[in-house]
């Protein structure tokens, strides 16, 4: 990594790497410029190689170091892996909850269908949802590096921010697609579809600091980004990228996705 990524804070380096992960949105976003739908085999194996990455970086990314670092501190290793893991999954299960009582005639008053509208509507609430816990993910990732624990390292840090950046590119493309058809313009449907990433730089600066000021809760904290990301892939990338009946294809997808942030981390870290 250049040297003047590495000289930046940890804070820094959270915020300029989430840029790049923003940008991953947005590329994917991108692609309604260029088609007037997406070929569903190729969406529903991007979406599904995405949740490959999720789940590999929510093991080698944060869980275990999670744990490591939890023996370092002289605690019982599993307990915040455990308690920080319960608690992710349980924070977007109520968050969810809350999601559909939001009024959806507040946005997309340009689609006359209300179905539609709502439909969208949620598609890009889900999504947007969805990219806070990968944005804190990276931001306790990088804030660990402020602490005195072994276990963290920049090259992990940016191997979890890559794995992140690349299942980005479908959920981008996630939200631009349907809007489109619903109606919207190339340059709209663009602009909410990135707009759904903006999240992740403002979460991972959230979580950066939060680590940097709250040490003792690392381990706690990795551990709820990993709980956080596993419930997303198993609620909604899994389902999302089978629906549509290609689940031999999806399936090995997703595989591919965990053996290619399982490279990057272990390559990198």
């Amino acid at each position: 990594m250049a040297g003047w990524f590495s000289e930046l804070s940890p804070v820094f380096q959270a915020l300029v790497i989430t840029i790049f992960t923003w940008a991953s949105t947005a590329l994917g976003a991108s692609f309604v410029f260029f088609t007037k739908r997406a070929n569903q085999k190729l969406f529903d194996s991007m979406l599904a190689f995405a949740g490959g990455v999720m789940i590999a970086a929510s093991f080698w990314s944060l869980l275990a170091p999670a744990i490591s670092m939890a023996e370092e501190q002289g605690l019982s290793p599993a307990i915040p892996a455990a308690v920080g893991f319960i608690l992710g999954g349980l924070f977007l299960m109520l968050v969810d909850r809350i999601i559909p009582f939001i009024d959806e005639r507040l946005y997309f008053k340009d689609i006359k269908d209300k179905k539609a509208k709502r439909r969208t509507a949620m598609l890009v609430f889900s999504i947007t949802l969805h990219n806070i816990p990968e944005g804190l993910a990276i931001g306790v990732a990088f804030g660990a590096l402020s602490t005195e624990f072994t276990t963290a390292s920049l090259s992990g840090a940016i191997a979890l921010a890559i794995g992140i950046g690349i299942q980005n590119i479908p959920e981008g493309t996630a939200v631009s697609m349907p809007l489109r058809r619903e109606g919207m313009s190339k340059w709209k449907s663009f602009y909410y579809g990135q707009l759904s990433g903006m999240v992740e730089p403002m979460a991972a600066v959230v979580g950066a600091l939060a680590v940097v000021f709250i040490q003792p809760l690392l381990p706690y904290a990795l551990s709820f980004a990993a709980g956080a990301m596993i419930f997303v892939v198993a609620k909604e990338v899994i389902p999302g990228s089978q629906e549509k009946g290609h689940v031999q294809l999806a399936t090995m997808s997703l595989m591919i996705g965990f053996v290619v942030m399982m490279i990057l981390d272990v390559a990198l870290g």
